[in-house]
């Protein structure tokens, strides 16, 4: 397992690398230079000779690129234009809001997705392979923001049952650990905090979570009707065997290796930001963030955030990949 491990990270360098490059070239690109799309449209000739000289945008272009994988290493992504501060420190500020968002959305679509696509699968042609199919239709083609807007109107606005936006309810004291709110009341045994914070969660993670089961409902129903197509399915029921074991460990557990690729992607692209959800629900991540910042041309947060998403892709293939072997052991050979 840590030969895989090691052997997956090094294969992963070249594309970071890579990505680096293709940044670079990007930044560089800018209509007017980097130096116009920070200073704006309006900026004198005079303003910015001097951005590019503090900058060093006016070095060759290997000491300009080496200078920018120098600061990629030490995590210095510049400062925002909004705040006047550092990058990573607001994405460390921000990345827990959009974790937890992420980790309940993904956690709901796996919990359903999986046992309803295993169950449209063994009852295919029935009436819940039919309802499975269409709901995941309906999934899929419905906006989240539009889903959004109406899971907030009827259960928040009308009903009272969920709050309507934040993480938070506004006046309640609860001490910041973590950044993670539905942790930080755990560990401070503030569960009134925990339990306020889950209920901010519920709305939006449901609204994240439409297009991740649908995926799921429709790869995994799939998956499992082409494995049970093998002839070692039918080999295993003609030999006797439980149905309990040949459904769990010959059907699922070979029909999950495609679903656990699609669950990792989803995963990936879930924590990249959300952010029509967190926009709607004034949920306070990164996705929210970056909406403002490409609205304010804050190009340093963009940069950090595409580095930032990148590096969150990479070790998301890697827990693919581990989850690959422990699931097939076969694949740790290759």
């Amino acid at each position: 397992m840590l030969r895989l491990v090691v052997r997956r990270l090094l294969q992963l360098i070249p594309t970071l690398l890579g990505l680096s490059v293709l940044l670079f070239l990007w930044l560089n690109r800018l209509p007017g230079g980097p130096a116009s799309a920070i200073l704006g449209e309006r900026a004198t000739e005079a303003e910015v000779a001097r951005i590019n000289r503090v900058l060093g945008l006016d070095e060759p272009v290997y000491v300009q690129y080496w200078r920018f994988l120098k600061r990629i290493f030490e995590l210095d992504l510049g400062t925002s234009t909004q705040t006047g501060q550092p990058v990573w420190d607001e994405f460390v500020l921000r990345f827990p809001a959009t974790v937890e968002l992420s980790v309940a959305a993904i956690v709901i679509a796996v919990l359903i997705g999986i046992p309803m696509g295993y169950l449209a699968a063994r009852h295919r042609g029935g009436w819940l392979d039919v309802a499975s199919v269409s709901g995941s239709l309906i999934g899929i083609c419905i906006p989240v923001f539009f889903l959004a807007l109406i899971l907030k109107g009827i259960l928040a606005v009308q009903l009272h049952i969920f709050p309507s936006y934040g993480r938070l309810s506004t006046g309640l004291d609860a001490t910041n650990i973590t950044g993670f709110a539905t942790l930080d009341g755990l560990l401070t045994g503030e569960l009134d905090a925990t339990w306020d914070a889950i209920m901010h969660l519920v709305l939006p993670a449901i609204a994240l979570a439409t297009i991740p089961l649908a995926v799921i409902v429709r790869m995994t129903r799939a998956s499992v009707l082409e494995v049970l197509g093998e002839d070692y399915i039918r080999t295993a029921e003609s030999k006797g065997l439980e149905k309990r074991v040949v459904r769990g460990r010959h059907v699922l557990r070979n029909a999950l290796l495609p679903v656990v690729t699609a669950v990792g992607l989803l995963t990936g692209s879930l924590l990249s930001g959300a952010v029509l959800t967190e926009s709607v629900f004034s949920f306070g991540g990164i996705g929210s963030f970056i909406r403002l910042s490409i609205d304010a041309r804050d190009y340093p947060v963009l940069v950090g955030f595409i580095l930032f998403i990148a590096m969150v892709y990479v070790l998301i293939n890697l827990l693919v990949d581990v989850a690959y072997s422990i699931i097939d052991p076969r694949v740790r050979v290759h």
